[in-house]
């Protein structure tokens, strides 16, 4: 053997000593560079040959190098050499195998399949500065700086755990449980999913790791513990040779039926695509499971393909699968990638590694392996290579990943498996292939994901809840506050629950409505002497002290940081309380009805109106003529008479009635209103307060009284800035009304900040002694805590709004808490006065009507007083002459004369002009020269 390998060895320094230039074409046609192409060049190989993957890359590498050196247009003149080596499914022997390879001064490696194989081999062409192109190495860290050399010729699970991430979020599913194979592929592969799914607000519930090779029992005993956990999704990452046993041992355990979801990588595509007719006995394990493949769209190469593979002669499967398509692409790839590194003038050459030297009496011959000089020249042309295969375009990113990442969904089902979608990163997941959208805008949101219906194991076709309450005899453990006071709401009890309460009603009913049975146990936290802190409640939860906590719990922002909440059950905000005291009656309390601002407008308009009244009846009615000071008397006595629709003048006049009936009206709505107000505040007792809300009370230097163990402690110190020396605990009703009491200055409190449900029953306990001051200044509810990403959670949330809607909620509620309030004693005084906003239309409709009323009646006596004297034109002219030479202004005269006409009756007014009409009527008599006489 050594002398045959030496005779290669010569063979292949002749050939790199006969290169001889030649014309070459480049990947466009167009003419290249001169340069010297050897005739042969070596490639290696790097696969096992007997798995799922090697049986169907062997055939399919061969063929892709059969077709390279037919092919004229592609190193025109240069044949590509395989050099195939078993790595036997091992990561010792596949090492060794590569060093063997790589004394064969290879100058690219295709494969490996295995990602644990590729770290190692990684480090071996690093050195020796040889491309290694993988078809099967998935293992998303192999991207990383540290392995320059390597080139994913697939998609890397990072992109496939996205997808799977993406299902995860399309049916709401929160925990998964992965199942993978202990190395390389499968570490790396589920810590990229636990990463996706972080994204998505999901995780990661458990990792059940098995080792390579792990026999059936080993995977029963990892199944039993699986299947006693909460989480029904199961995402299986393993390799493809045995894959299929876990299926077997979960259809033996009966984890195969109805309320189960299994996930599966590429693996198990991997394995039914090698046949052309599914194995009856393979397809009864893995009904109803979802499988990710790669993506490689439908072409008129991957249609030759096919068409060649079921005539090939060679081939150890009636099909192939993905990865077989991906090695014929490698191999293309390296073809053209050498075509330009020859047309760019590129030389082969091997140099020693100077750290690479034999020991003495060392047999492996590490000098044999030698650096491949324009290796660094070959891989920038690799990466930047862009053409378009079987699988698609390649073409690679910035992360040395393949563009438009891509898997097909299948689902499992009968004798063969369907599509029911499509994942890419471009568009997430949709039903429409990849390629049809990369045209179209990129949309990934929630709206615009759709998968066709699925049949889940059992022969569903509803999506399963994706948990059930865990089969491992574990109640789950409740914590409730231990409460010393409103114990209405949560307290011990002799029961066979321990525990009793509106809160522990509220739960109990919602647990009733879940579908599935929820064992669980309270244990009281507290030592009965004061409340506990809510806080440490909390805490409990989530360090897995506690499953849940159960009672009064205020949900805060900085509980939901650390635990889930669910939909509240009962609304809550911080209310201040203050004590008060009895307003007697007092000797002005007939005014309180009015704001002032009403009275001032009220007794304007009853004085307005009486003007404007009189003056439409002063020209027609004798009772509102006479002296000025009688007037002026008549006008004040029919104003304020109508109050009490008491006034003895009679209105004559249609624009006077008008008026006096629409203020009627208003009179009476005003009567009516100060009636229904004074009752009011005369038979309603009214409560005062130094306090008037949240604001003063800041402002203040008092005391501050706050329920022992409440959040109301930390609120005020760091949200509203108040001293903890200002603040004093109280741990029962008692002290509650004590402290109120006392007051400030002989060591009580000037308020009490606490929650409005419990102020409510303070306050009926104590016959509503208190009152509430100011308005809710916090937005709150109570909700049942529980750890994070609980599912319990969401359903239970769902259960709440089920008993609001049925009207269970209201009747636990009155059951503990139906107590009558205070707020008809707490009410405001000043809530019952009347201000002007309440009646401003009326007065804004009389003030219409009033003025509409006048404008027609000075307008007729505008029209009467110019007809009135029929000397004006010549009175005019007189007096208009004596203005001139006197100096004197006209308009007094003239406005005297309109008040003296307007202060007459209008009888009189009418009969002057009367006949005035008739004068106007006689033909004028004439004299004896023929001029007309003028009157005597």
């Amino acid at each position: 053997m050594e002398a045959g390998l030496l005779i290669r060895k010569g063979l292949v320094v002749l050939i790199f000593w006969m290169w001889v230039p030649m014309e070459v074409m480049g990947e466009n046609g167009n003419a290249g560079v001169s340069s010297s192409r050897p005739s042969v060049v070596n490639v290696g190989a790097l696969f096992t040959f007997n798995s799922v993957i090697g049986r169907a890359v062997k055939p399919a590498v061969k063929m892709a190098i059969d077709d390279v050196n037919l092919d004229s247009t592609v190193l025109s003149g240069t044949n590509l050499n395989l050099i195939p080596h078993d790595t036997n499914c091992s990561g010792f022997l596949g090492t060794i195998e590569a060093l063997e390879l790589m004394e064969k001064d290879v100058v690219a490696v295709i494969g490996p399949q295995s990602s644990g194989i590729a770290h190692v081999i990684s480090h071996v062409v690093n050195e020796l500065h040889v491309p290694l192109l993988s078809f099967g190495a998935t293992d998303p860290t192999l991207a990383s700086l540290q392995f320059p050399f390597f080139i994913r010729t697939t998609q890397s699970d990072h992109f496939q755990m996205s997808a799977i991430a993406n299902l995860v979020a399309y049916y709401g599913w929160r925990e998964v449980i992965a199942i993978f194979v202990d190395d390389d592929y499968g570490r790396n592969g589920i810590s990229a999913l636990g990463d996706a799914l972080a994204k998505n607000r999901a995780k990661i519930s458990y990792k059940a790791a098995f080792t390579p090779g792990a026999s059936r029992s080993d995977i029963n005993a990892l199944l039993v513990g699986v299947n006693l956990m909460e989480s029904r999704v199961y995402v299986v990452h393993v390799n493809p040779d045995s894959g299929l046993t876990i299926f077997k041992v979960a259809k033996y355990l009966g984890m195969m039926n109805s309320g189960y979801v299994w996930i599966t990588t590429d693996w198990l595509p991997s394995v039914l695509d090698l046949s052309e007719l599914a194995d009856p006995d393979t397809m009864d394990h893995v009904q109803g499971v979802i499988a990710f493949r790669h993506h490689t769209p439908d072409s008129d190469l991957k249609k030759n393909f096919t068409s060649r593979w079921k005539s090939l002669k060679s081939k150890e499967t009636p099909s192939f699968n993905s990865y077989a398509l991906y090695a014929y692409d490698s191999v293309w790839l390296l073809a053209r990638a050498l075509d330009v590194f020859f047309t760019e003038g590129g030389n082969f050459s091997f140099s020693v590694d100077p750290r690479l030297h034999d020991v003495n009496g060392s047999t492996l011959h590490l000098t044999a392996l030698r650096i491949f000089d324009e290796g660094q020249k070959l891989l920038t042309i690799l990466r930047g290579m862009n053409f378009t295969g079987l699988t698609g375009q390649i073409k690679f990113d910035a992360d040395k990943n393949l563009i438009h990442p891509a898997f097909d969904i299948l689902n499992i089902g009968g004798t063969g498996s369907r599509t029911i979608g499509y994942w890419s990163n471009y568009s997430g997941l949709s039903v429409d292939a990849p390629e049809t959208l990369y045209l179209k805008p990129r949309n990934t949101s929630a709206s615009n994901q759709h998968l066709y219906s699925v049949i889940w194991p059992g022969e569903t076709t509803n999506p399963p809840r994706g948990w059930v309450f865990p089969n491992n005899g574990k109640p789950l453990r409740i914590a409730v506050p231990y409460r010393v006071s409103y114990k209405e709401f949560v307290s011990k009890d002799k029961g066979p629950l321990g525990v009793k309460g509106y809160c522990i009603d509220v739960f109990e009913a919602a647990v009733n409505l879940l579908p599935y049975a929820v064992p669980h146990t309270y244990t009281l936290k507290g030592d009965g002497l004061r409340n506990p802190s809510y806080n440490d409640l909390v805490d409990g939860v989530s360090e897995n002290t506690y499953d849940a906590a159960v009672g009064d719990i205020t949900i805060t922002t900085n509980r939901t940081k650390i635990v889930d909440f669910t939909q509240p059950f009962m609304e809550s905000g911080l209310v201040v309380v203050a004590p008060v005291k009895e307003t007697k009656t007092s000797p002005w309390a007939f005014l309180r009805p009015f704001t002032w601002e009403m009275w001032c407008v009220t007794g304007g308009f009853f004085l307005f109106v009486g003007a404007v009244v009189w003056i439409l009846e002063h020209r027609e009615n004798h009772e509102f003529r006479g002296p000025p000071i009688q007037q002026l008397r008549t006008i004040f006595w029919f104003s304020f008479s109508t109050m009490f629709f008491s006034h003895r003048e009679n209105t004559v006049s249609t624009l006077g009635r008008l008026v006096l009936i629409l203020w009627l009206f208003v009179v009476l709505i005003i009567n009516s209103s100060y009636t229904a107000s004074l009752t009011s505040i005369l038979t309603v007792q009214q409560l005062t307060s130094q306090i008037e809300g949240i604001e003063s009370l800041i402002s203040s230097s008092d005391p501050i009284g706050y329920q022992d163990g409440s959040f109301a402690y930390n609120y005020m110190i760091g949200e509203l800035n108040i001293a903890p020396s200002r603040l004093k605990s109280l741990k029962s009703l008692e002290e509650y009304a004590s402290a109120l009491l006392l007051g400030p200055k002989r060591g009580g409190v000037a308020a009490i900040v606490d929650e409005l449900p419990y102020i409510e029953l303070f306050m009926y306990t104590t016959n509503c002694q208190f009152r509430t001051v100011g308005q809710e200044f916090t937005k709150s509810g109570w909700g049942f805590a529980f750890q994070r990403d609980s599912p319990l959670a969401v359903d239970l949330s769902t259960a709440i709004l089920q008993l609001s809607e049925n009207g269970d909620l209201q009747r636990i509620h009155d059951k503990w808490l139906s107590l009558e309030g205070c707020s008809a004693k707490s009410s405001q005084a000043d809530a019952t006065r009347l201000s002007l906003t309440s009646f401003w239309g009326l007065f804004l409709i009389c003030g219409i009507a009033s003025f509409f009323a006048l404008s027609i009646f000075f307008c007729r006596v505008c029209r009467q007083y110019r007809r009135y004297d029929p000397e004006c034109e010549e009175q005019k002219i007189e007096d208009q002459e004596l203005s001139r030479r006197s100096k004197r202004p006209l308009r007094a005269t003239s406005f005297k004369d309109l008040m003296d006409f307007v202060d007459k009756k209008e009888a009189e007014i009418k009969g002057k002009l009367k006949r005035k009409s008739n004068d106007g009527k006689r033909p004028p008599s004439q004299s004896s020269d023929g001029q007309p006489s003028s009157p005597s």
